[in-house]
């Protein structure tokens, strides 16, 4: 949040991530989603696999927190572990209209169910991994519908699995994508860019836009 006051363009998103759900604190989230930068509530969810917190307190503190997304009318990144179907459950009885799945991991009925919501899918290195079986979950996803991303320092793509993720290594997620759906790595890059800026509902450049009124002025 610190660095989004200070860098025009840094953004925030804010929310307790599930294996701090133990921690949650609906007035630390209802102040911070007030702020002009804050673009999000997430990522929040589901982690059965680690269990970090108990079961019934990471449903507790999800339906909240999807609460109080649609109350302040903020998209949600949602953290789904081994939780599919309780994650689905919990956004759709809060009617959240706008979700991104980060690190989507389930198979292709799921991300059917995802997809008719009008959620999102957001694909990281996993799908570079020969047993991710998700080639056929980036085929269905229309191309306005995904992003991509690092999930950094965790998951690095196949070719440098046991090192630190790095955004660096974001072109082999890109490359991937493009291989399956048989485009160019650079309408995948674009295609991601603008849904995610559609998606975060990402302000104008005040730079850009002041320049582009000082210029049409001049004319």
């Amino acid at each position: 949040m610190e660095l989004a006051k200070k860098h025009l363009h840094i953004f925030s998103t804010v929310g307790f991530h599930p294996h701090d759900a133990v921690d949650f604190d609906a007035e630390v989230v209802k102040k911070l989603a007030r702020e002009k930068k804050v673009l999000a509530i997430g990522e929040i969810g589901l982690d059965f696999f680690r269990n970090l917190s108990p079961f019934t307190v990471q449903r507790e503190v999800f339906n909240n927190q999807a609460h109080l997304a649609v109350e302040y009318d903020l998209p949600i990144i949602v953290h789904d572990r081994d939780a599919h179907q309780e994650c689905y459950n919990i956004l759709k009885k809060n009617e959240v209209k706008e979700a991104v799945f980060h690190c989507f991991t389930g198979d292709i009925i799921f991300a059917q169910q995802v997809l008719d919501e009008g959620w999102m899918i957001s694909f990281t290195a996993n799908i570079t991994y020969a047993n991710s079986k998700l080639d056929n979950v980036i085929r269905l996803v229309p191309l306005d519908r995904f992003m991509v991303e690092t999930d950094c320092p965790y998951l690095p793509p196949y070719l440098h699995r046991g090192k630190r993720n790095s955004p660096l290594f974001l072109p082999l997620v890109v490359e991937k994508i493009a291989e399956v759906k048989e485009i160019s790595p650079n309408e995948v890059a674009e295609l991601s860019f603008a849904n995610a800026y559609r998606f975060f509902r990402v302000p104008p450049d005040p730079v850009k836009t002041s320049h582009k009124k000082a210029g049409h002025k001049k004319a």
